[in-house]
């Protein structure tokens, strides 16, 4: 009973069997009702004496005031009398009364001796079963005239009519209700059929099989959810990529100086290398190098899990890219390179962490330093743009090619792999870029880059003003 189709199609035939019994039960009471209405109608035919009496009465006075003195009369004699036929007398009982009802030729009562209400509409079972008065050419009345509508003035034929007409209503009632069964029964599993299929799919993905994909058809809300899921399973697709990547490249970058140490440690060992302060400073090195790489992916970590610690506040962009300006200052000048800072007037504070504000301009300008050679500029430019302050780090560098733009924020990608085994390039971790995009988005900003190859990159990022 859990499983949905189940429970659609225990649903489905409850809503089928109430709706038919209520439609069988409703037809069956309107199907007698009309069916005695007509019988209590018809039985009781007017005779044509009757009539001529109607026809003679209103020649002479030219309106139906008094005519219920025939009317009453007719009512309570015999046929002969009364000038109509009257329906055979129930077993062992007297004689079924007659009921008149007399209209003028617009149809509106003088002579009612069913509800005793004169001056009213026939209805439309009188209207039916109403005979036409006329005088000349004119139509002057309509004389109705029935039975009380009850049980007894039905006969066998007619009450063996009517069981018959439950019968068929009951069989039509059985029938309507398996068909429709049937029908709740392939619909709720066609329903359920795109789920099952995700259900089945899904549990491929846990398998890390993260190559299944489900059809998008069906309803509009099963295709949404089924494009819902497709994208989830191409997202999980990239990310297990991009984490095979990582552990790849993470135990790429941690063999280098591992190996180094290895390396020199069993060279001091094997009295290769003397025991001193030069060999010991060039190990002690390579542990820098590991400590840099492990504060890097724990920073990255923090920012995937949406852990960041930021102090925020408002906070002024030009005291801090001074500042890292001036930290750096000693580094571009050994390289040969201009470093400049370059702020608009009245530039608003933005509401930033000042810590994580300056490692994002440290990661900038050591990727712009890297990639800037001798003779070449650095420049760090910040202006006012939509309710943000926009900061541009560019270079005179050689520039990235437009296929290689997007993946300048990739972890551990570098775009030109020879110069990074270079030793003046093997410091890096490969990680500041993608550590500076993480701590931006942190702060509600984006960051992006613009570069031509032969002229040089931009790396630019928003962070909100303050307030």
């Amino acid at each position: 009973m859990k499983r949905l189709w189940v429970q659609l199609t225990v649903a489905f035939a409850v809503v089928i069997l109430v709706t038919v019994g209520v439609v069988g039960l409703l037809a069956g009471l309107s199907a007698g009702q009309a069916f005695r209405a007509y019988v209590a109608y018809s039985g009781a035919l007017p005779h044509q004496a009757l009539i001529e009496r109607l026809v003679e009465y209103y020649e002479s006075r030219a309106n139906w005031a008094g005519v219920e003195q025939i009317l009453d009369r007719a009512a309570t004699f015999s046929p002969p009398a009364g000038g109509v036929r009257r329906p055979p007398p129930e077993p062992g009982g007297e004689p079924a009364p007659l009921q008149f009802v007399l209209a003028d030729g617009s149809g509106r009562v003088v002579y009612d001796g069913v509800q005793g209400r004169v001056g009213r509409r026939l209805n439309r079972e009188e209207q039916a079963a109403a005979q036409e008065i006329t005088v000349g050419d004119e139509i002057v009345g309509q004389l109705v005239v029935s039975m009380p509508i009850r049980t007894g003035i039905l006969g066998p034929l007619e009450e063996i009519f009517l069981a018959r007409l439950r019968r068929w209503l009951v069989a039509g009632g059985l029938l309507a209700g398996g068909l429709g069964l049937l029908l709740g029964l392939a619909l709720s599993r066609s329903l359920t059929a795109p789920l099952q299929r995700m259900a089945a799919a899904a549990r491929a993905i846990a398998k890390r099989d993260f190559s299944r994909r489900v059809d998008v058809d069906g309803s509009e809300e099963l295709s949404e959810v089924a494009r819902a899921f497709n994208e989830m399973a191409v997202a999980l697709e990239a990310s297990e990529k991009q984490r095979q990547d990582m552990v790849a490249d993470v135990a790429h970058e941690l063999r280098s100086p591992l190996s180094v140490l290895q390396g020199n440690l069993r060279a001091i060992l094997d009295d290769v290398y003397p025991l001193d302060k030069a060999e010991v400073s060039r190990l002690y090195d390579e542990t820098r190098l590991l400590s840099r790489l492990v504060d890097d992916l724990r920073e990255l970590a923090l920012a995937d899990a949406g852990q960041l610690g930021l102090s925020l506040q408002p906070i002024d962009v030009a005291e801090v890219a001074r500042s890292a300006a001036a930290s750096f200052a000693p580094v571009a000048e050994a390289q040969e390179v201009e470093l400049r800072v370059e702020m608009d007037h009245d530039l608003p504070a933005v509401q930033a962490d000042a810590d994580r504000l300056a490692q994002i301009l440290r990661n900038l300008l050591i990727n712009a330093l890297h990639h800037t050679p001798s003779g070449g500029s650095v420049r760090i430019h910040a202006s006012r743009q939509d309710g943000f302050v926009k900061v541009a780090v560019s270079d005179t560098g050689v520039g990235i090619a437009p296929e290689d733009q997007s993946r300048v924020f990739d972890r551990f990608w570098r775009a030109d792999r020879a110069r990074a085994r270079d030793e003046r390039w093997a410091r890096g971790t490969g990680l500041g870029l993608s550590i500076a995009q993480s701590l931006v988005e942190a702060h509600g900003g984006r960051i992006w880059i613009e570069s031509e190859l032969g002229v040089g990159s931009t790396l630019l990022f928003t962070l909100p003003v303050a307030g």
